[in-house]
């Protein structure tokens, strides 16, 4: 490889960096052209591209697109995931394949800007995908706002029973006769000219 292409290398995996949302390092001793094939095809699936490339041309590009987090991990043979699409899957590709291999050991990662340590890599394996994940998201916001919404539709329920049947009642209200005038409604049997006022009763004390 001449230094053309060597520059050309390093330009393509740092703009590669540059938008990658995580990167995982592993160990790929052991790996054939074939596993190394299929590991591709299950990493495209995922939103992530397989390199392997030289540690002194990977660091070259890491230093171009700012991300030092990686150049530590660049001991030994290392390979490279850089994920665009959703980093779970692409962990679990990768842990998929080192299990059923046993090879491909991580070294690490970085994700949103900071390290990721090789025990941190596996736990991201062991996470659902990213449609899952949003799938239980809007469950649980979803769940709350459903109830909210059966609460508001029976208080509008109760207050429309309750508006029909103030409508009835002032309804029924208007059909009774109206009341005569004070001073002009018939008077009670007996005239007051004729009645007499009976005094409480008094018990006089003997003397």
């Amino acid at each position: 490889m001449n230094k053309d292409q060597k520059a050309a290398v390093v330009e393509d995996i740092a703009r590669q960096l540059q938008a990658a949302e995580a990167v995982f390092a592993v160990d790929y001793r052991g790996l054939s052209v074939t596993q190394a094939a299929q590991l591709r095809l299950k990493l495209r699936d995922a939103g992530a591209v397989f390199r392997v490339v030289k540690n002194s041309l990977t660091e070259r590009a890491s230093e171009k697109a700012g991300v030092e987090q990686l150049k530590p991990l660049l001991e030994g043979p290392t390979a490279l995931a850089l994920v665009q699409g959703d980093a779970a899957l692409a962990a679990k590709a990768l842990n998929d394949t080192a299990r059923t291999l046993r090879i491909l050991d991580f070294k690490g990662g970085i994700m949103d800007g900071g390290a990721l340590t090789a025990d941190e890599v596996r736990s991201i394996a062991r996470l659902p995908a990213r449609e899952i994940l949003h799938g239980q998201l809007v469950g649980v916001v979803a769940s709350p706002l459903a109830g909210l919404v059966r609460t508001l539709n029976a208080l509008i329920a109760g207050m429309a029973i309750q508006l029909a049947q103030i409508a009835e009642q002032k309804g029924g209200a208007e059909e009774l006769p109206a009341a005569s005038p004070v001073g002009q409604g018939p008077q009670a049997s007996g005239s007051p000219e004729n009645e007499t006022e009976t005094p409480p009763d008094e018990t006089e004390s003997g003397g």
